[in-house]
């Protein structure tokens, strides 16, 4: 409903790691946002999908096109699960020939871009093949620990200086393979991260303000935890 309403944008996350430009789970409404904010999709040297749902997969196509500057220079690396490249793929195949190269994401995997690492530490349960993914810099710890149903040891794999935490739920329970927030208040105690950030928010999650859910947990945990908004900014120098 989030999405579909656009109460919210869904348009992923945008990294700059070390001057590169990286670019994870291109929901609907990706470019539009990217433009908005003078955010170049011809800077960008990679795109990443977690998993094919299309909240985090429908602009990937549209991404691919405009990094690759209409398929005129070819360039930037896609990687995504098996099943988004052949199983009811997400990324069409004439776009495919456009990219320097494909790499599919499997579980404890290790990949690189530049001078920036990142693994893929664990398969996730969620309704299709999805891994969160762990960024490795000279300076920093990035863990984006996305769509999945809490599992024991889950907040293992995900340390590091900042945890990114899709929390779409207020309160276990549901039908869904989504965290709620006292699910993410477990993994931020056992993880302990320099700052948290809780994005992806369903509509029981908007309807509590998730500022106010981030403000509780902060207390709960001693942790440093943000709700998210559209085009927010987190600055990397704040974790020094």
């Amino acid at each position: 409903m989030m999405v579909a309403n656009q109460i919210l944008a869904s348009g992923g996350l945008w990294l700059s790691l070390g001057g590169v430009e990286l670019l994870l789970d291109p929901g609907p409404g990706t470019l539009v946002h990217a433009a908005k904010r003078k955010l170049k999709a011809s800077k960008l040297e990679a795109i990443i999908l977690s998993h094919r749902h299309l909240d985090h997969s429908a602009d990937v196509n549209v991404m691919i096109e405009a990094m690759t500057e209409g398929g005129l220079r070819r360039r930037g690396t896609l990687f995504a699960p098996g099943d988004a490249l052949s199983q009811d793929p997400v990324v069409l195949h004439y776009l495919r020939s456009y990219l320097e190269r494909i790499e599919v994401l499997e579980e404890g995997r290790s990949y690189s871009i530049g001078d920036v690492s990142f693994h893929t530490p664990i398969r996730h349960h969620h309704g299709v093949e999805t891994y969160g993914v762990v960024f490795e810099t000279s300076r920093h710890t990035i863990s984006c620990l996305v769509d999945t149903r809490f599992f024991e040891g889950l907040g293992l794999h995900y340390s590091g200086d900042l945890l990114i935490l899709n929390v779409v739920r207020l309160e276990p329970g549901g039908p869904f393979d989504h965290l709620s927030a006292p699910e993410a208040g477990e993994i931020i105690k056992e993880v302990r991260p320099k700052a948290a950030i809780l994005t992806h928010f369903g509509m029981t999650m908007w309807r509590a303000k998730p500022w106010e859910v981030a403000s509780k947990l902060s207390e709960e945990t001693g942790v440093r935890v943000i709700a998210a908004r559209d085009g927010m900014a987190f600055d990397l120098a704040q974790l020094d």
